[in-house]
């Protein structure tokens, strides 16, 4: 990949016709303050903590026109776009331009968005569920994990060997104490007997004597072969790792493998935990194949099959795939017949004649939080509350696009609506430049090698070759970055959890 600006030898498949003419010859329209606001963005280092801009009023727009962007929208994001629907269609990418995001608060207001529902969790339907341990997995607890039973709840053995009363040699006696039996008998001063790890420890035990530490001699007598013997040496006290009532992990904690076991330890058959947000996607398009080879203008559907692991892999519950078309009526009755928490919509959010998801959010009067991202690929994504509680996430119809607009809005509303905290930000450099576009974020496909970032070829909007030879997305500034410059990293939900994710 070249360096910023330069273009001899550039793949013409890494831009798409629109970026390529903006690197070019810049929008005779544009704002400086689009500029600017992309630029002032900050790229955390490593290990750094970005705080989100500050929220945005949202308000109905004036009476709607034929133009796709009917929904009711965010007054904020709708300023500057002075044009009518009956505009000549060359000025449709500037109208769309001004409308737009910037990214970083793009992100921010779909987090913002999945938290309010949380926080109104009882009124919208989600409050928290209570489910048996072995569906607990991957979930976030909704409340506190505290300890029912001190841990251990008794005196228990913490070796294999004998427990002792008092300084040895001992007498050996010829019963033994197992796990799992009931309190045994008590040792008098001389005493020794067999004892098992996680035993429960006789009544006045002085110590546990290590199996590799101790002889019996022919007359039954018990010897240490190390001097020194501790009071209490190898005994478990009770409650040494907790008592009754403490806390043992704070609400918000995601359920992995360990904390079902300590639960378990802990006397819990069931947690609390947040519930799997509910997605339904619905792939639009007539001219997509779900089977065989492109012919006659016809095309393989290639998000259907890719988005569902995908949002299993960011913990959501996928309530269904359809197949909608280019049918407007169609595609309202999914939406309204929905119940899902999330609907994601693929392809239909620009202002071509098949384009139906403005028209049909604002027929069901859904607000825009989000119309447009200032972020390439994935310019047109979206973002509209349904009903209180309900959100509809409209993706680009292009692939990598598509992509994009799942990490720039999907990925933080489902964060947020399933309680998870945000992940460490942090930047790495590039090894290689990376084009930009002049006013723009744009995300790229790399490799993580090191302490370095690798961009990758074939990053265009329609292209999936990229990225899936990669690791992660990096967040290049308008204008493009330098080698060695760093750049902020979002990582592919496998890439650190492995494809196991995709199946939860």
């Amino acid at each position: 990949m070249t360096a910023p600006g330069t273009r001899a030898g550039e793949d013409a498949h890494d831009l798409d016709v629109e970026e390529a003419l903006a690197l070019v010859k810049p929008p005779h329209r544009h704002t400086p303050g689009d500029h600017v606001a992309a630029r002032g963005d900050h790229v955390p280092a490593r290990g750094d903590h970005a705080s989100a801009p500050g929220d945005r009023a949202s308000s109905p727009a004036q009476a709607p026109s034929p133009a796709p962007q009917n929904a009711t929208t965010d007054t904020t994001a709708a300023q500057g776009t002075g044009s009518t629907a009956s505009a000549p269609r060359q000025h449709a990418h500037h109208r769309a331009h001004h409308r737009a995001t910037p990214w970083p608060e793009a992100r921010a207001t779909a987090e913002r968005a999945g938290r309010t529902t949380r926080a109104g969790a009882g009124e919208t339907g989600r409050s928290p569920v209570t489910v048996p341990l072995d569906a607990a997995l991957g979930l976030v607890l909704a409340a506190p994990l505290a300890a029912l039973t001190d841990l251990p709840s008794f005196d228990t053995s913490a070796m294999d060997g004998w427990a002792v009363a008092g300084p040895g040699p001992w007498t050996l006696r010829e019963d033994g104490v197992l796990a799992g039996h009931a309190q045994p008998e008590r040792l008098a001063d001389g005493e020794a007997v067999r004892i098992a790890t996680g035993a429960r420890i006789p009544p006045d035990t002085t110590a546990v004597l290590r199996s590799e530490h101790g002889l019996t001699d022919d007359k039954g007598r018990l010897h240490p072969t190390r001097d020194h013997l501790g009071h209490g040496q190898d005994i478990r006290p009770r409650a040494q790792e907790c008592r009754s009532g403490d806390q043992l992990l704070p609400a918000g904690t995601p359920v992995t493998p360990v904390v079902l076991g300590l639960a378990a330890a802990a006397g819990y058959d069931t947690l609390t935990v947040v519930p799997r947000p509910r997605v339904d996607v619905l792939v639009l398009g007539d001219e997509l194949l779900t089977e065989g080879l492109p012919h006659d203008g016809l095309i393989r559907d290639a998000l259907g099959p890719m988005l569902p692991p995908w949002l299993r892999a960011l913990g959501t519950e996928v309530t269904a795939v359809r197949r909608i078309g280019d049918d407007a009526d169609a595609l309202h009755r999914a939406i309204t017949d929905s119940e899902a928490d999330l609907v994601v919509t693929t392809g239909g959010t620009a202002a071509g004649p098949v384009d139906h998801v403005h028209p049909t959010l604002h027929r069901i009067g859904a607000r825009l939080l989000v119309d447009g991202v200032k972020v390439r690929p994935g310019h047109p994504m979206l973002l509209a509350r349904l009903t209180e509680g309900r959100y509809l996430v409209g993706l680009p119809g292009n692939p990598l696009a598509a992509v994009s607009g799942l990490l720039t809005l999907a990925e933080p509303l489902l964060r947020a609506l399933a309680g998870r905290a945000a992940p460490e930000r942090y930047a790495l450099p590039l090894r290689d430049g990376a084009h930009g576009h002049p006013y723009d974020t744009r995300l790229i496909p790399v490799l993580l090698r090191g302490e370095r970032a690798v961009p990758l070829h074939y990053n265009g909007p329609a292209m999936l070759r990229g990225v899936a030879a990669a690791d992660a997305l990096a967040v290049v500034p308008p204008g493009g970055a330098k080698p060695g410059q760093e750049t902020e990293i979002l990582e592919l939900p496998w890439a650190t959890t492995g494809l196991a994710a995709c199946s939860t």
